[in-house]
């Protein structure tokens, strides 16, 4: 879309012609496209305010969209990157336990020392329903900041301790730390990116949610050879506080109370662009007190300078209550679309977890494969994501404004489903993959090549499902993030605490033959959602369960 013209701001209400005087929920279809010249139509509409992040440089927008994608990458990379050494992790806190003199305690040790990363993938999902709510009350700045201030403190603990119940309290600790960037990220993308270029950037986030654990397991491994194995958390400590200190001194908040006009009727759709941004509200800073906010109260604000920027808290983004926005997720998963999202990520990164938390023991026992050889093998997964980031955002993009296009200029959340078929193939056909891979002791290239698929499937189409659900419900994207997420982060755990269990009892082949057809079963569900989902968002807004959960004004977004 990089030869489409920008038009002016309108209002995007594309019910105006009902007769509404005011516009009080977004369920994500808006008008993209000017209706007389095909323009792409900024959505939301910026504000004249200098200090309004929809109004910053290009550059500085991607700038902090690599920051982002920065402290993606580091948030797993401690979560599953040290459990490429899981056979000497175990040896070291259970003695005795040896894979050739001991098989029998060796497995129960294992089982044990599991804990260690899927409580960590646990609190990951469960850290966020504090950190979230925290994001959406008072700024996503001081949430970055003590979240990474924890995950450090926690990553440094762990380079020296040496007990197992000291070491099982600290992942713990660390995976409450670790979360918050996963779930925080789509936010601020949101806060500082229109909507027709959300697509592009949150496939940059996608794969860096899969590439941290990639770069998280080739690093550890190839550390292990040379280096005992806490020198993992040594090199992690150094890069988690490397982000500690880029996100206090070069991370500005980004949330921004956006109003619309008192009275958006037709004429807002209809007048001059002159006449349109005349009825805005100027706000007087990034955040401030919704209450005074009013037209004509203050002259147009300065930009801020950088020293108040670096301040952590910068006011009350919203009059929710914290408990509101706490149980919000909980509403939110009984939507069928976030439900239906939650189970492509459980049916995809779910799925990386268990193999990750298996990958080891399965290349050890298949290819004699040490560490850092398995650790290398996730080469495969970084091509893998990198090849599905143009077709989990470009081309993502693309499909969504054809049907715009087609539809009058109208976009609709469900006009990006279609691209979910790359996706709909690659997830089912990797896991089977692997596992035929693993089972038939075929070249190591082959499940190496499942490998690739699988990561291909996360980046390309967990992107779409998850702008598709933040599209539909914006002015709630972090809950809405958290929903999905949080329910990863359960199954992914749930998965990998039994994946060795159930390999050892069903074989490789059968085991991840039954994840394949999960996973192609959630992933083609996309096509009732296409034809049937705007009727479906607004039927279940009416839910009585639903009822409590509905957003304040405050919370709108101008879309």
């Amino acid at each position: 879309m990089a030869g489409d013209r920008i038009a002016a701001s309108l209002a995007a209400n594309p019910h105006s012609d009902r007769g509404d005087k005011k516009r009080v929920v977004t369920l994500g279809n808006v008008r993209l496209r000017d209706q007389d010249t095909n323009e792409i139509i900024l959505i939301p509409t910026p504000s004249s305010d200098p200090n309004d992040p929809l109004n910053w440089p290009q550059w500085y927008k991607y700038y902090m969209a690599t920051v982002i994608c920065l402290a993606m990458m580091i948030c797993n990379f401690l979560a599953a990157g040290p459990s490429i050494a899981m056979v000497n992790i175990t040896m070291e806190f259970f003695v005795g336990a040896h894979p050739g003199r001991n098989p029998k305690l060796f497995h129960e040790a294992v089982a044990k020392v599991a804990y260690f990363f899927t409580t960590c993938a646990l609190m990951q999902g469960i850290g966020n329903f504090f950190w979230v709510p925290v994001a959406n009350k008072w700024g996503r700045r001081p949430t970055y900041v003590f979240s990474y201030l924890i995950y450090f403190a926690s990553a440094v603990w762990l380079c020296f301790e040496r007990s197992y119940g000291g070491f099982l309290a600290g992942r713990v600790i660390m995976g409450f730390g670790a979360g918050a960037a996963e779930t925080i990220a789509p936010i601020t993308i949101a806060d500082i990116f229109f909507l027709h270029e959300r697509g592009t950037v949150m496939a940059l986030y996608s794969s860096f949610l899969a590439v941290g654990v990639a770069i998280g397991l080739i690093i550890s491994g190839v550390i292990t050879i040379d280096h005992h194995w806490r020198v993992i958390f040594q090199v992690a400590s150094a890069l988690v506080g490397l982000v500690l200190l880029i996100a206090f001194f070069a991370f500005p908040e980004t949330a921004y109370i956006r109003e619309t006009p008192p009275n958006s009727d037709d004429s807002s759709s209809t007048g001059t662009p002159n006449q349109r941004s005349s009825t805005e509200k100027n706000p007087t800073a990034t955040i401030s007190d919704p209450e005074s906010r009013r037209v004509g109260s203050s002259p147009l604000p300065k930009k801020a300078s950088y020293l108040s920027t670096l301040k952590i808290f910068h006011g009350t983004i919203t009059h929710e209550s914290f408990f509101k926005l706490t149980v919000r997720p909980l509403g939110l998963i009984c939507l069928p679309p976030v439900l239906w999202a939650a189970l492509v990520e459980a049916a995809t990164i779910g799925f990386l977890v268990a193999m990750t938390s298996n990958v080891e023991i399965a290349y050890e026992a298949t290819y004699r494969f040490k560490s850092w050889q398995v650790g290398v093998c996730f080469v495969s997964a970084l091509v893998g994501s990198l090849a599905g980031i143009p077709l989990g955002g470009w081309w993502g993009d693309k499909v969504a404004d054809y049907f715009t296009k087609r539809n009058n200029g109208i976009r609709d959340p469900e006009m990006r489903l279609p691209a979910m078929i790359p996706a709909m193939i690659t997830a089912p056909l990797g896991l089977v993959i692997f596992g035929v891979g693993i089972e038939k002791g075929l070249h190591w290239m082959v499940p190496n090549f499942g490998i690739a698929l699988l990561n291909f499937a996360i980046v390309q189409g967990t992107n779409v499902a998850l702008v598709y659900v933040i599209d539909a419900y914006r002015p709630v994207a972090g809950e809405i993030t958290l929903a999905v997420m949080g329910f990863k982060s359960l199954f992914g755990f749930l998965l990998s605490f039994y994946t060795n269990t159930w390999v050892q009892q069903a074989g490789y082949l059968n085991a991840y033959g039954t994840m394949a057809a999960i996973s192609a079963a959630v992933l083609v569900c996309w096509v009732p959602l296409y034809f049937w989902g705007k009727t479906i968002r607004h039927v279940t807004w009416g839910w009585p369960v639903i009822g409590y959960i509905h957003w304040s004004e405050d919370r709108e977004v101008g879309e």
